[in-house]
């Protein structure tokens, strides 16, 4: 399931956004400024971000300009009342994929919505992966299996997740990583990458063959024992 991530101060239309895109089989989160929209993009990051211009705390832009430091290929539409071409140059030098003005058709939204994850999916990648003998990691729906259970990952998590997998028994150097899935190397993105590694190790722990190898001060690696 695909997971928005909506901010929206105007509480009446956000109700109504969020109910119809769930009723269209998306996973919604909403936050009413930019703020805590932040928090929830660092907790969980999402598929899409739908993000309003005119929001207390912190507007639109700055967030998406805070955003794309950490994150250069998350999808994000601005749906605002602000129609000036300045603003909507604006929008989109900050690293905006769409500007959708207010008022707009819902129909039109989700169009835009299933165009822009179908242009950002990766191209020639099998979907599925198996890890050890029971794991299945889908990473273009950012779901890990294991038997009939599901967790869901966000989009850093499933492509870290893959990467590793993909250099089994081979180390990944931090800074191969950080270069891939954030902006810069610095204290904090290298502790954010130490959080990551954490939650995927505890989404895995169901099968203890299965290692995630600290090399320290040079990378990752993943290991499956026999």
């Amino acid at each position: 399931m695909i997971n928005i991530l909506y901010v929206e101060d105007e509480q009446s239309l956000a109700l109504i956004l969020k109910d119809t895109l769930t009723m269209h089989g998306f996973q919604v989160t909403h936050c009413s400024n930019g703020q805590e929209a932040m928090n929830s993009f660092r907790y969980r990051m999402p598929d899409l971000m739908l993000v309003d211009v005119m929001m207390p705390v912190m507007d639109g832009f700055d967030l998406v300009r805070r955003v794309r430091e950490e994150e250069h290929a998350l999808p994000v539409i601005f749906l605002t009342a602000r129609t000036q071409t300045e603003d909507v140059v604006a929008g989109f030098h900050l690293g905006a994929n769409d500007y959708i003005k207010k008022p707009f058709k819902i129909e039109e939204l989700i169009v835009r919505i299933e165009s822009l994850l179908k242009n950002t999916q990766k191209p020639n990648t099998k979907p599925r992966l198996r890890i050890g003998e029971y794991y299945m990691l889908d990473h273009v729906k950012h779901v890990l299996t294991f038997g009939n259970q599901e967790e869901k990952l966000s989009f850093r998590e499933s492509e870290l997740l893959r990467k590793l997998m993909e250099n089994r028994d081979q180390v990944v150097p931090r800074e191969e990583i950080i270069k891939a899935y954030w902006s810069d190397d610095n204290y904090f993105t290298g502790r954010s990458l130490d959080v990551f590694i954490s939650r995927i190790r505890k989404y895995l722990n169901k099968d203890s063959r299965i290692k995630i190898v600290n090399i320290r001060s040079v990378g990752y690696m993943l290991t499956i024992e026999q």
